[in-house]
């Protein structure tokens, strides 16, 4: 089942978060991933409640297992060590909602195309 891994990025660091995206985005695309939706920096989400979130990013993966095998890849640990001291951090994973759920919804995976 198609998920989204979902990050929100606060970093005082524009310019140091760009390389660790320069290192980051090869290792998604090396485990088949792809970006749903972004907001790039802060001010670029439209705030219906709440605080702006600084950055926030949503990136589909074709199951939990694909998130964890790029999340724990020697890769992705190696650009992860950029982001570390220059941000904070919530990650999520989130499920998409099957068809026939009783709520609207789309084909599985048809955001992707």
């Amino acid at each position: 089942m198609t998920v989204y891994f979902i990050a929100q990025v606060q970093t005082d660091d524009p310019e140091g978060y760009m390389e660790y995206v320069k290192a980051g985005r090869p290792t998604l695309i090396e485990h088949g991933a792809w970006y749903v939706g972004r907001a790039s920096a802060a001010g670029d989400a439209e705030v219906i409640e709440g605080d702006d979130p600084g950055r926030y990013i949503i990136i589909g993966f074709e199951n939990r297992e694909s998130v964890w095998k790029w999340y724990n890849s020697p890769e992705y640990q190696e650009a992860k060590k950029i982001r570390d001291p220059i941000s904070k951090v919530n990650l999520f994973i989130v499920d998409e909602i099957p068809p026939g759920s009783g709520i609207p919804t789309r084909p599985l995976g048809d955001i992707q195309n």
